[in-house]
């Protein structure tokens, strides 16, 4: 029994890069159909971006681009328009990531989409929303997150590196990739009302401003009180007027922090991150884990609220215990993790490619790559559903489905040759318009 959530659904992915392309693979993980229109010739920029070797795609392509359809398209010629529009015709979902403006040149807009086609739902990513002052920026990773506090709120709160850093997770791109797919199913279940499709409209401004909501909420308080009690800069320092950076703070109102380990000294990821919980009991088991029974009765210690007044001093004494110990960060989270302390060792890039415990078919996954490539590893379906297990299909060559998706809308073996010919699918030769 075929259980794919999506099975049935097509959708016409005219995404490049990152953000819309991280979305429409988790619906063709779902068991969409994906056809991806590409430029003909060059394809989506990401496959000759960051290559680790010429001759083939970029991991950077591969890892968003599993079990698509690749069709080669201009969609700006004569040709190109009357292909797009059968596509369309018989879409369930059309999604674009093109900078403002760009589709509608092209005459595909959420309203000439719609009336092609009044069931197919239109998915489109822009930086900003349509009423932002900054509408029309060109919008990266990066733009994306300094203007939704997600930089301005990230890095050290003093010293030379005190400056707005950006996330290494792709807050602007993939998370808006994530949002825009739960409209678009969101827009699934409400056709089913309706009969008609929507306009699904997703700024990657939005998408880092909601995983940003904690700032906001910490705005608030700074507005109501002055200060902050769970960052480093209380209760020594004056807060400004917005909410500042906070290192390694956990920032919801427990007292976290990032320790050095054995061999911090040589590995600059020797850390781990333990957190004292704000309820009486989980204090007494943290403390008697530490062996720092005197806290119990110490008033400047005892008490949640004392502990954030005294944040310096608890920090320096957990450290000096796990180096006193001469503890590596694995032993750390063994020492402490069975009284119950919230605690984690910091793991690289390679120490989690290496788990073996997450290639569970869905956490981390192996993709078998035809050619050079050969097997690749990437991150898969982010949650898990009792009666479905994706699938995990390569990526396509560049208009490697050209052929077999024009085959099946009609066009005839003649046609698709002089589609290649006259710069509809394939590039012109050069001199040539």
């Amino acid at each position: 029994m075929n259980t794919a959530p999506l099975q049935g659904i097509k959708v016409i992915d005219f995404t490049s890069v990152q953000s819309g392309p991280s979305c429409t693979q988790l619906l063709g993980w779902l068991g969409a159909e994906i056809i991806k229109i590409e430029r003909p010739g060059s394809g989506d920029a990401t496959r000759n971006e960051l290559q680790f070797d010429p001759d083939c795609p970029s991991y950077y392509f591969l890892q968003l681009n599993s079990g698509k359809k690749s069709l080669t398209l201009d969609a700006a010629t004569h040709d190109g328009k009357a292909i797009l529009t059968k596509l369309i015709e018989t879409a369930d979902i059309f999604v674009e990531n093109l900078h403002p403006g760009a589709m509608d040149k092209l005459g595909f807009s959420w309203e000439e989409v719609h009336k092609l086609n009044p069931r197919c739902i239109y998915g489109t990513i822009k930086g900003f929303p349509v009423s932002s002052r900054y509408a029309n920026l060109k919008a990266y990773e990066p733009v994306a997150q300094v203007t939704a506090a997600a930089a301005s709120t990230t890095g050290w709160y003093s010293g030379p590196d005190n400056i707005p850093t950006q996330s290494g997770a792709a807050l602007g791109d993939s998370n808006t990739g994530m949002h825009l797919a739960i409209g678009l199913l969101a827009a699934l279940v409400q056709r089913t009302h309706t009969g008609e499709g929507t306009y699904v409209y997703q700024s990657m401004h939005n998408a880092c401003l909601n995983l940003c909501r904690i700032k906001t909420r910490d705005q608030l308080t700074l507005d109501k009180i002055g200060y902050l009690t769970q960052f480093m800069q209380y209760p020594n320092e004056k807060f400004p007027d917005y909410v500042p950076r906070s290192g390694n703070t956990e920032g919801s109102g427990v007292l976290g922090w990032t320790y050095k380990c054995k061999g911090w000294e040589t590995d600059p990821n020797a850390y781990a991150y333990i957190i004292f919980q704000r309820g009486k009991k989980d204090f007494e088991k943290a403390v008697e884990v530490f062996g720092f029974q005197d806290w119990l009765t110490n008033p400047d210690f005892n008490t949640a609220d004392a502990r954030d007044r005294h944040k310096d001093a608890l920090i320096a004494r957990v450290q000096k215990w796990i180096l006193d110990n001469d503890l590596d960060k694995y032993q750390v989270t063994e020492k402490l993790a069975p009284a119950g302390v919230p605690v984690a060792p910091v793991l690289n890039t390679k120490e989690i490619m290496n788990d073996q415990s997450l290639y569970d078919g869905n956490t981390l996954v192996k993709i078998d790559q035809p050619g050079k490539v050969g097997e690749f590893v990437t991150v898969g379906v982010p949650f898990t559903m009792s009666n479905f297990q994706p699938t995990y299909p390569p990526c396509p060559t560049l208009g490697g489905n050209t052929a077999e998706v024009l085959k099946e809308y009609g066009y005839t073996d003649a046609q698709i040759a002089e589609f290649a010919k006259n710069g509809t699918t394939a590039p012109l030769p050069d001199g040539k318009m």
